[in-house]
């Protein structure tokens, strides 16, 4: 990716430091190599046709396909014949800060948040845009791509602006499909953001649902109706995409990680993030990030024994 704001590190891609949002078109013979990447992915096909294979399995591909992946989640192209990609990737971090609304967003809440765990996707979303969403779209994508050499200071709501139409273009395309109703409940988002915020802590569905003031069974029936995921199994998605984070950009050790994020019976930790990801934790980290140089100490993550 010559003169694009994305680094490779073995076969992780990251953004060079101070880059939000980048949107780039690439065509790919034959193959395109398995990669993992540290920020969010829209995939929109606009020609030639191939074959995407991830942890949902292998996808034929032709123009007006999109796939969305969040970070962490490995994938390649194989058999591809032409195949264009317009790539739309953009940070963690800006979907934690500004755009963090989108949460109380149904449609874009859905896009970004639930969808890509919800019906066992894990961390995938693929959809098919009709001809006037894939003109719409590949419209936003041209403006995204004009404002790349644009200095951040004087163009941030400029590139957060259109990086907004053009994910409320695709959430339409998904919402239409997954026939999504209605806001989600508020105590689903604040379930959320209270586990997200601490997943260490050894939570229990009563206490989360006695934070909330709620009956078990009633935050339950909430939260799969808005995810598709009763709350303990949506936690652990989010604990399983943390700890595929930290595996690429710290240097803690595997076990230690493990327990940072929920789970100190090592045993299960392997489990969940084998069932998760298709790989080891060990094998993840070495494939996907083969140079150390890449990863950096951190500051060791609270760890909780309890539920308080």
């Amino acid at each position: 990716m010559v003169d694009e704001p994305v680094r490779t590190t073995g076969t992780l891609l990251h953004f060079i430091e101070g880059t939000m949002v980048h949107a780039g078109s690439h065509v790919h013979e034959k193959s395109h190599p398995l990669h993992t990447h540290s920020f969010f992915e829209l995939a929109l096909v606009t020609g030639g046709e191939g074959v995407h294979h991830s942890l949902a399995g292998r996808q034929h591909v032709a123009a007006g396909d999109l796939i969305l992946l969040r970070p962490g989640v490995w994938h390649e192209y194989v058999d591809c014949r032409a195949l264009e990609v317009y790539n739309c990737c953009f940070s963690a971090d800006l979907v934690q800060r500004e755009l963090a609304w989108t949460r109380e967003d149904p449609l874009l809440g859905y896009l970004l948040w639930t969808g890509p765990f919800s019906a066992q996707r894990r961390g995938i979303l693929s959809t098919h845009l009709d001809p006037a969403a894939f003109t719409e779209g590949v419209e936003h994508l041209d403006g995204l791509r004009r404002l790349r050499n644009e200095p951040l200071s004087r163009h941030r709501g400029d590139i957060v602006g259109r990086l907004s139409l053009y994910l409320s273009c695709v959430a339409r395309t998904v919402a239409e499909r997954d026939d999504l109703r209605g806001q989600t409940h508020p105590a689903v988002l604040d379930a959320m953001r209270m586990m997200e915020a601490d997943p260490a802590r050894q939570w229990m569905l009563a206490d989360l649902a006695n934070s909330l003031h709620l009956a078990p069974g009633y935050l339950v029936r909430l939260f799969k109706s808005a995810t598709g995921l009763p709350p303990m199994a949506y936690l652990n998605r989010h604990r399983v995409e943390l700890a595929a984070d930290r595996l690429l950009h710290t240097d803690l050790p595997i076990s230690r990680i493990g327990e940072s994020v929920g789970w100190p019976d090592q045993n299960y930790f392997a489990r969940r993030f084998r069932s998760h990801y298709g790989l080891s934790a060990s094998v993840y980290r070495q494939r996907f990030n083969s140079d150390p140089r890449h990863l950096k100490p951190a500051a060791n993550p609270p760890v909780h024994s309890s539920a308080q």
